[in-house]
Parts: structure tokens; C-alpha cells; sequence
């Protein structure tokens, strides 16, 4: 369905005449046809108590830049990648499990007055992954859904939602490809409109059998689709497993993250922040493992394609996931047009790292270097106190910070020295 055909048939319900479409699972060809399903429960997560003076004490820890403060923006359970509305109405919040989450600042006093889960009525699978275009309609892809929401910022106060699908369930990844390991989709729009998913392959190192069919349906990639679901092509190749992407301000160049190969030791090899110039780039996976470090599994073998080594390497292990360029007024002027980026923290690390917000400075020639932003998650005793998930800005120009191991959104923002 496209755009204009969705404006026309929510314009229709509100109007009385409901718009069908093709039959979907659970509940979505009701809301598809603008039907009741009878649901009226939500879920309310309360956003005070122990458990939030709890939090707020660990922020007490985190250092910042001078002139930055952190404070908890809201609870929000398994929060992961962050979709902010552009109407400033409300914030929707994907999880790995199966929920997604409406988070809404009520009399903007930038902390959090309700949290909810969003369309009830529907049964998601790791929806992890939801994104705005500019003109308000939200898009969820999950294990292997991609669905959109218009008018989602208006629908939202209801269990039942308009909801459409853009890739039908099974139709994202072939089923017998569905995994439970690098499963979490995210997804963006591009500078061209177009919706770009990310597509994990399932392996630490994707096994020769696998690649002819991984390659022609983009796991292991970045694929692109027109928004009504027609169009898909795979934009990027040779990605292990990517969970954060996002599109230059000025350039328009796709940015993304993707975590590299376990096993090989401490120190290797090294996560990677990559930059995409064209369509169709190859960028190694499982040739390498991560920068130029070669797998194991395909040491010795000749690299079939031309690879584009990434443009900034990370520390190893450290699980860079969602990041977002910068283009608030709030920070000092350094800061616009630079990538926030979360690591989420190691697990096959003998000492842990990561579990902290980076900060990515890019040059006028596409040069990058990446330094702490905010740290402290990890205590003295190498215990983990929250993992940072995604980055996203706010419409002050303040940007909030998703953590699924604390279950909370952190806003950050700038008062000066």
C-alpha cells in the first residue's frame, strides 16, 4: 500500500469507512480494515519508587564532558532501539521480547509522566526496530514483520492502532533462516525515502553453505525497500551483525555499527564504526572477523570481493549497537553533525568494557575518531549496571540514552560550563 493510499483510508475511518486489506496474522487484519478487537487493557509501568531512586543513584556515577547532566527520563522494561515522533507527542520504544512501548512526556517538564505498551491488541515478535518518517508514520520491523503505523502518534492513546503491513510475516527473512541469535532488526529512512533494515546473520562466523543464499536476500546485510513494500534490493553486504545505522546530515552517506566475531581472544578482533559511500559496498563478513583481522574459519582463502574496511575501529568486544547523528542546538557547537553511539558491553571479554555512550567526530574528508561520551556503567567490582542500547534526540536538542539492563531511557542534555 502506499503512502498516499494509507492517508486516504485513515481519512476514510474517521470518516466511518473502513479500508480492507489482504488477510495478516492475529489481529492485523482487523486493525488493517479499521475494526475493533475488543481489547481495552494496557500495560502502565510505574514510574516512581525504590526502583527508580535506585537508578537515579547509579547516574550519580557517570562521568560526562563538563557542562552535561544525565537523568532518568522514564522506566521502560527491556527498552531497546528508540523511534522519538516527530510531533514531539510521544516516544515508542522497541524490546527484544514483545512489547513495544509508548513513552510520553505530558507537561514537558523532560521526564517521563506515562509509559504504556503500544497496540496491545497485536501479538509482535522482537520488535525490536521501530522508526518515523518525517511526516509521522511509524515503522516496526520485527524477527520477520515489517509493519507501519500512520498516524501513530495520534492512535497510540487507543489498544487498538492503524496498522498495515509493509512486509508481511515470513516474507522479511525465509522462515527456515528465523533465529533466535542476532535477531533484532532496526530500521531508518533514508535521504531517497526509502526504508533501510538491518538483517543480522545468525552465526559468529556465517558458514560457506549459507552465503549464496544469505547474499541474495540480504542477511549478513542492509537491505532497502520502498515504504509500501515493493522495491527491495540489498544495499549492504558483508555485515555480521549491525544494530544501529544512520544517515549523514550533510553528506547523506549511511553510517552504521556491527559487532564482530567472538572467540578470538581479549583484544580481536575489533568492533567497527563503518561508512557507506555507494550502493552495494562489501564490507568483509566472513572473510574478516573485524577490521582487517581474518576469521578462523576463512584464514588463508582468497576474498572474492572488494571490502571496505570501516572507519573507525572500536574496541574489541565492547557491542557497538544504535547510534544517531547529532543534529540538535542544545550541545556545543563540536558536537553537531557527530555520531552518539551506545556500546552495550562485553560478554567475551575476560575483563568487560564497554557499557557506555561514544562519541564519533567525522572531518570534512569522511575522517572519524571516537572517544567516551558518558561511562561509569561498569563498577569496581567489573559488574555491569546498565548496558546501553540505542541514542536518539529529543526535540530540544537533548538526547536520550535506552538501557535493557536497568529498563530505562536516561536523557542527557547541556547546561554549559
Amino acid at each position: 500500500m502506499t503512502k498516499r493510499l494509507l492517508v486516504a483510508s485513515i481519512a476514510l475511518a474517521m470518516s466511518g469507512t473502513a479500508y480492507a486489506q489482504a488477510p495478516a496474522p492475529d489481529n492485523l487484519e482487523k486493525l488493517s480494515s479499521f475494526q475493533s478487537t475488543g481489547t481495552t487493557e494496557f500495560t502502565v509501568i510505574e514510574q516512581g519508587g525504590d526502583y527508580a531512586e535506585g537508578i537515579k543513584k547509579t547516574l550519580e556515577r557517570i562521568k560526562l564532558p563538563d557542562g552535561f547532566k544525565i537523568g532518568l527520563y522514564a522506566i521502560v522494561p527491556d527498552a531497546r532501539h528508540i523511534a522519538v515522533g516527530p510531533q514531539g507527542v510521544v516516544t515508542f520504544v522497541g524490546t527484544r521480547k514483545d512489547k513495544v512501548w509508548a513513552v510520553t512526556d505530558r507537561n514537558k517538564d523532560r521526564v517521563a509522566d506515562e509509559v504504556k505498551d503500544f497496540a496491545p491488541s497485536l501479538r509482535f515478535a522482537i520488535p525490536n526496530g521501530p522508526c518515523f518518517s518525517s511526516d509521522g508514520f511509524l515503522y516496526i520491523a520485527e524477527q520477520n514483520r515489517v509493519l507501519v503505523f500512520p498516524a501513530a502518534e495520534f492512535f497510540y492513546e487507543s489498544p487498538d492502532v492503524a496498522a498495515f503491513n509493509v512486509v508481511k510475516q515470513g516474507d522479511l527473512i525465509p522462515p527456515a533462516e528465523e533465529s533466535y541469535n542476532h535477531t533484532a532488526r532496526v530500521c531508518k529512512i533514508g535521504p531517497d525515502g526509502k526504508l533501510y533494515i538491518s538483517l543480522g546473520q545468525p552465526f559468529n562466523v556465517a558458514p560457506e553453505d549459507k552465503l549464496d543464499l544469505y547474499r541474495e536476500v540480504g542477511i549478513g546485510g542492509i537491505i532497502r525497500i520502498n515504504t509500501d513494500g515493493t522495491g527491495r534490493e540489498v544495499y549492504t553486504y558483508g555485515v555480521r551483525n549491525s544494530v544501529g545505522h544512520d544517515f549523514h546530515p550533510v553528506t547523506g552517506e549511511l553510517w552504521w555499527t556491527d559487532n564482530q566475531v567472538d572467540g578470538m581472544g581479549d583484544d580481536i578482533p575489533p568492533g567497527e564504526i563503518n561508512r557507506q559511500t555507494a550502493a552495494g559496498q562489501h564490507f568483509g563478513h566472513p572473510w574478516y572477523g573485524g577490521g582487517d583481522v581474518r576469521t578462523n574459519e576463512y584464514a588463508g582463502q582468497e576474498v572474492p570481493y572488494d571490502v571496505v574496511m570501516p572507519a573507525v575501529e572500536t574496541v574489541a568486544h565492547a557491542a557497538d549497537l544504535g547510534m544517531s547523528f547529532y543534529t540538535g542546538k542544545m550541545f556545543p557547537a563540536k558536537y553537531k553533525n557527530a555520531i552518539f553511539s551506545a556500546q552495550h558491553g562485553s560478554w567475551n571479554r575476560t575483563t568487560p568494557v564497554g557499557a557506555r555512550v561514544m562519541v564519533t567526530f567525522i572531518d570534512d574528508e569522511g575522517n572519524a575518531t571516537t572517544e567516551p561520551f558518558a561511562e561509569g556503567w561498569i563498577d569496581e567490582n567489573e559488574e555491569y549496571l546498565g548496558r546501553p542500547v540505542d541514542v536518539a534526540q529529543l526535540r530540544d536538542g537533548s538526547i536520550i540514552v535506552s538501557d535493557d539492563l536497568a529498563g530505562a531511557l536516561y536523557r542527557i542534555w547541556y547546561e554549559g560550563n
